[in-house]
């Protein structure tokens, strides 16, 4: 007598293979994702201490992202990055500076994750508040 697997045992180990092989998917993009907040958050930090710097050299903070020399991207041109980052000013607190790290979705990079980290600098009085961590 040949000995053989079944239909409905040959059936069962395809579902078990694709419920282990969507958990393990689902983890899968939710590691892509922290890798991809971190990018959002390396965005800020170095935002955060070329401001930091700034202020040590010229005693104030600078609302310009120009004056401060930092390499980050700010388009969504290049295939490598998955945030961008910038500034924008607004009137509140004296003067607060807004840095931001937008999430690219050109190129063929998927909105999967917070479109949006913002760290606010409030210019008079120097304090920080930040959604990214910080």
């Amino acid at each position: 007598m040949k000995r053989s697997f079944t239909l409905l045992e040959l059936i069962v180990v395809i579902v078990i293979l694709g419920i282990l092989a969507t958990l393990g998917f689902t983890q899968y993009t939710k590691v892509v994702e922290r890798g991809r907040t971190a990018e959002a958050k390396a965005i800020l930090g170095q935002l955060r201490t070329a401001q930091m710097a700034y202020k040590l050299t010229y005693g104030d903070y600078t609302d310009a992202i120009a004056n401060l020399a930092v390499n980050v991207p700010t388009s969504c041109t290049s295939t490598h990055y998955f945030y961008y980052g910038g500034y924008y000013v607004s009137t509140a607190c004296g003067g607060e500076v807004y840095a931001y790290a937008k999430r690219c979705t050109a190129n063929g990079k998927t909105p999967n994750g917070p479109s949006e980290y913002t760290m606010r600098l409030c210019l008079d009085a120097g304090t920080w508040n930040s959604d990214a961590g910080y």
